[in-house]
């Protein structure tokens, strides 16, 4: 997955996308960021924001990496640099965003 994947590296998250039949996702956080309530709150983040944008987005396996800095930015910080990868690596429906 990881090696045949577009890549985006934003400021809290990593983001590979595959294109596929089906929509999969994945969100891992690794202890660098620190103690498991706070690898839980980036999960638990980047999952929303995800859902909130699942509709827009086209097939294919999503996996999300957080970052340490996924933990002190605020909610629209993160939302504006999701809506960034999200164009970069072509995995919108349409514009409209």
């Amino acid at each position: 997955m990881y090696k045949n994947s577009k890549k985006e590296f934003g400021a809290s998250f990593v983001l590979f996308y595959k294109e596929g039949t089906k929509k999969e996702v994945g969100f891992t956080a690794s202890k660098k960021i620190g103690n498991a309530v706070r690898r839980n709150f980036a999960k638990r983040r980047l999952r929303s924001l995800f859902l909130e944008f699942s509709p827009k987005l086209k097939n294919g396996s999503y996996v999300f990496v957080a970052r340490q800095k996924i933990i002190n930015l605020k909610y629209n910080d993160i939302k504006k640099g999701l809506i960034k990868s999200f164009k970069r690596v072509d995995a919108l429906k349409s514009e409209e965003i």
